[in-house]
């Protein structure tokens, strides 16, 4: 099978601005840097690879082609590419092109964040505040988690310890909460999961096919993007408005998108939506019902960040709950709720689309490890205290973000949501991708917009998460404004325009 390539123009087009990113940075002494081209665009390239732009496997266009295309000598692009290859990022065969690869330490989902290949180079000591990720560490009652699992298991060791379906205390516990928000649920409705993600997995396997439409919150969480391009679906985005009465869903938007792409399923994040913290209210929750049976769309709801909510008023019910027929599916975690370790989470549904997941489920993994469950079983038990503590953290580190972003940086907008874990950040430039590049030198990694959106939207947009301690959160802040200090005096120049997205 030929290998697909990646067009010159189509990569020129992705990196926008990329000599201008990371070329002519002051240094300390107000000097301007002769840091190399190839430098720039090698880290222009790796950040096409960690937002999905350039896809893993593809190959890069050929040397000849980009340097002419990006106006550059052939030496910048020879330059730039045996540095992506000595990073890991590229991997080379005899008698055929380069592909695009991830290096061995960040290939597990990004749990060891990606540093900058300028920010290697330059100081490989360099300490950083990781800004990438949204979730909180342990709670204190973890350990007793785990120790009471460990008395319970006794009860299953005696049986091959293999259950697709999760094991009964859980879905009891899970389907008792659910009940208590307003949504009557029965325990054989719960499917447990190796977390919310790998749920929606199971479900686009299920729901979609290749080509098939998947309507979206635009901005959402990357990786569910990534989860529906991987199962071949297309990710039709409907954009967010904060100012909108519904709390910023478009719902005539979603009405629109669904007629007219006859899209069958949706992928939306009503609960405190990641990364905007966002809540669809109730009256907006029957409408999107409504839609779905209408259109005859089956939406998934992502409650995963449905404990987190922040403000003083009362949470609306489950989507679900306004539901006729079964048109609203519901997942779950416990990651975000407890600890990002926990990998267990759940999908509410019926019983007969239960039976053709356990279908799909069993080519992939026999079930969800039993310590992990019984540890969950413990905390939903204790889950109104350890709730309401980390509501608490959750508020005070998010009020020392505002009030550091408002000294440092006033001139940018943030969209303050009702809950969740982060605020969305609008800047007066498009430099999102080119922060994320450089502020690693500073010592701050980010997540540019654009991760969170389709089509390259949302070069405007940082995603700020306010899960660390208040310490740290002032000082991440001050090292991205140094970082966006370094910019903006090349963003404005009018001799170097911004593309456009």
């Amino acid at each position: 099978m030929a290998t697909r390539v990646i067009g010159a123009g189509s990569l020129a087009r992705d990196l926008g601005r990329w000599r201008h990113a990371h070329d002519g940075d002051p240094d300390p002494a107000g000097r301007r840097s002769t840091r190399p081209a190839y430098l720039a665009l090698a880290e222009g390239i790796r950040l096409l690879i960690h937002d999905g732009r350039a896809p893993l496997g593809v190959a890069l266009p050929s040397e000849r082609d980009l340097a002419a295309t990006l106006g550059v000598s052939r030496t910048t692009i020879t330059s730039t590419y045996a540095l992506l290859r000595e990073h890991g990022y590229l991997i080379s065969r005899q008698g055929s092109r380069s592909t695009v690869a991830l290096p061995r330490d960040v290939q597990h989902d990004g749990v060891k964040p990606a540093r900058s290949i300028l920010a290697m180079m330059a100081s490989p000591e360099l300490p950083t505040i990781d800004m990438t990720y949204a979730a909180m560490a342990a709670p204190l009652e973890m350990q007793d988690a785990y120790s009471a699992a460990l008395e319970g298991i006794p009860a299953y060791l005696g049986t091959h310890g293999m259950d697709p379906v999760g094991v009964l205390a859980l879905r009891e516990a899970i389907a008792r909460r659910y009940t208590a928000r307003g949504l009557p649920t029965e325990p054989d409705q719960i499917l447990v999961t190796l977390g919310a993600q790998h749920g929606l997995r199971l479900l686009l396997n299920v729901l979609t096919a290749p080509a098939a439409r998947v309507l979206i919150d635009h901005p959402t969480y990357p990786n569910a993007i990534e989860a529906i391009r991987d199962v071949g679906a297309r990710p039709v985005p409907v954009p967010l408005r904060p100012e909108d009465p519904a709390g910023g869903w478009d719902l005539d938007g979603i009405r629109s998108a669904a007629r007219q792409t006859a899209a069958s399923l949706a992928y939306l994040v009503p609960d405190y939506n990641n990364p905007t913290g966002l809540l669809l209210d109730a009256d907006g929750r029957a409408e999107l019902a409504t839609i779905a049976r209408d259109t005859r769309m089956t939406v998934v709801i992502d409650e995963s960040m449905a404990d987190l909510g922040l403000g003083a008023d009362i949470a609306p019910p489950p989507v679900a709950a306004f539901a006729k027929g079964s048109e609203i599916i519901t997942i779950g975690s416990a990651s975000k709720s407890f600890w990002g370790g926990l990998r267990v989470g759940w999908i509410r549904t019926n019983q007969t689309l239960i039976t053709k997941l356990l279908g799909i489920r069993s080519t992939v993994d026999l079930g969800t490890p039993v310590m992990d469950q019984l540890a969950t079983v413990h905390l939903l038990e204790h889950a109104d205290v350890i709730l309401d503590r980390r509501r608490d953290q959750l508020r005070s580190q998010r009020a020392a973000l505002l009030d550091t972003l408002a000294e440092e940086l006033p001139d940018w907008r943030v969209t303050v949501g009702a809950g969740g874990m982060s605020v969305w950040a609008q800047l007066p430039t498009s430099v999102s991708t080119a922060l994320a590049a450089t502020a690693p030198n500073h010592g701050v990694l980010l997540a540019a917009g654009p991760r969170f959106g389709v089509q390259g939207a949302f070069e405007r947009f940082l995603r700020l998460p306010f899960t660390h301690r208040e310490p740290e959160l002032r000082l991440a802040v001050k090292a991205i404004a140094s970082a966006y200090a370094a910019l903006t005096p090349r963003a404005a120049d009018p001799l170097t325009p911004l593309t456009c997205y």
